[in-house]
């Protein structure tokens, strides 16, 4: 930690709060609605009904780089923890079957469901620091994710080797609204916990599937910040999880 006269380092000013940084994906939906709200305010002087369209795509500009914000984060240090990968709400905690695609078995994890309104940012960090060892795209329908499995939706799904050889699987599902997922990474790279890997547009979800045995440390309806709230800790003494997981 680096301190000077007994001050914080961290920035604390009003940009941080009104005006972060966004992610360079989002970047051409802000110029695109910015120029059109200049333009059919210019055409307003002409015929008044153009000022209202504009005065629409003002607030759709604010909202698009609102968006796609992307704050910075700080990761909790603990190679045994789990961070969660998605700013939101704990939606669902289940005894599933995890996607094959992904090689964690064919037994029952706990899956922690992570549901992204569009109000939430929508950039996605690495739980867990470690290699990609199965990364897989599945094409699929955009329907509600909010409280269904919804194995028909876009997905992708990942496995991430952990040094110790603990595999921890996530997969990004698009929801009603969202209409793409993106990816940063890709099979055979190293992940760091907390580092982004990728983002899903206008609202969707994010699961986690823990190793056997694992208990989670968060509950339904707790609110999640990406690359900070900790899910679950490997090396904390567990209990059943079948018998406190449906």
């Amino acid at each position: 930690m680096n301190f000077k006269n007994g001050s914080s380092l961290v920035d604390l000013s009003w940009k941080r709060y009104i005006l972060p940084p966004i992610h360079k994906e989002g970047v051409p939906f802000v110029i695109g609605f910015a120029l059109a709200t200049v333009l059919l305010f210019m055409m307003g002087k002409v015929f008044f009904l153009f000022d209202w369209i504009a005065t629409v795509f003002l607030l759709m500009t604010v909202f698009t780089y609102y968006f796609f914000r992307n704050p910075d984060r700080v990761t909790p240090i603990g190679e045994s923890l789990v961070i969660a990968p998605a700013d939101g709400i704990i939606s669902n905690i289940a005894q599933v079957v995890p996607p094959i695609e992904i090689d964690m078995g064919s037994e029952l994890l706990t899956r922690i469901s992570i549901f992204m309104s569009v109000f939430n940012v929508h950039v996605n960090r690495s739980p867990v620091s470690g290699l990609i060892h199965k990364k897989h795209y599945r094409p699929g329908k955009f329907v509600s994710v909010q409280n269904k499995d919804s194995e028909e939706n876009e997905r992708e799904e990942y496995c991430v080797i952990m040094n110790n050889g603990t595999k921890i699987g996530f997969v990004q599902i698009a929801g009603l609204v969202a209409r793409r997922i993106v990816s940063f990474v890709k099979e055979g790279e190293q992940l760091a916990a907390g580092q982004r890997f990728g983002l899903i547009r206008f609202g969707s979800r994010v699961d986690v599937y823990l190793p056997k045995g694992i208990m989670p440390q968060v509950v339904l309806g707790q609110i999640t910040v990406a690359g900070e709230t900790v899910l679950a800790d490997l090396n904390a003494p567990q209990s059943s999880v079948e018998g406190e997981i449906r």
